[in-house]
């Protein structure tokens, strides 16, 4: 069998790794956008809203809103800004981190059951090869 094109099997991986994220995400309780914030504030720590929607690529006012909704249910806090009294930060409460947590181990459970009931012994090790040459192409 020919070596296919790097074209093809680059729209055909994109295009798999759309439909296992997508199916993934089925597996969230909290929507979408607030589980993205979350995690933004996980991974990069407390930050102004601002900062979150330039890096959400949403309106300051619509990354307000979406700020609103997570600290009534508890899952953000605000606090002062250590260096500018007029700017405050949005960091994940110990809540938002325990749902945050959830969500993602609910993801990888199903993730995990997947992998062992579609995929045989042979494939699992296919796959966890895989893996690693994705992380390659990531960090290229």
């Amino acid at each position: 069998m020919p070596t296919p094109e790097p074209a093809t099997v680059a729209a055909d991986l994109r295009t798999a790794m759309g439909k296992l994220a997508r199916r993934v995400k089925q597996e969230d309780r909290i929507p979408h956008g607030q589980v993205a914030v979350l995690g933004v504030l996980d991974r990069d720590g407390a930050m102004t809203t601002s900062d979150l929607a330039a890096d959400q690529r949403v309106r300051p006012q619509s990354m307000a809103r979406a700020v609103g909704l997570l600290m009534e249910q508890g899952l953000v806090v605000r606090r002062a800004h250590p260096t500018d009294g007029r700017k405050s930060l949005v960091d994940l409460s110990e809540v938002g981190r325990a749902a945050l947590k959830a969500e993602r181990d609910r993801r990888a459970d199903w993730l995990a059951r997947a992998i062992d009931l579609e995929l045989s012994a042979e494939e699992q090790r296919q796959l966890a090869h895989t893996v690693a040459l994705m992380e390659r192409l990531a960090a290229y």
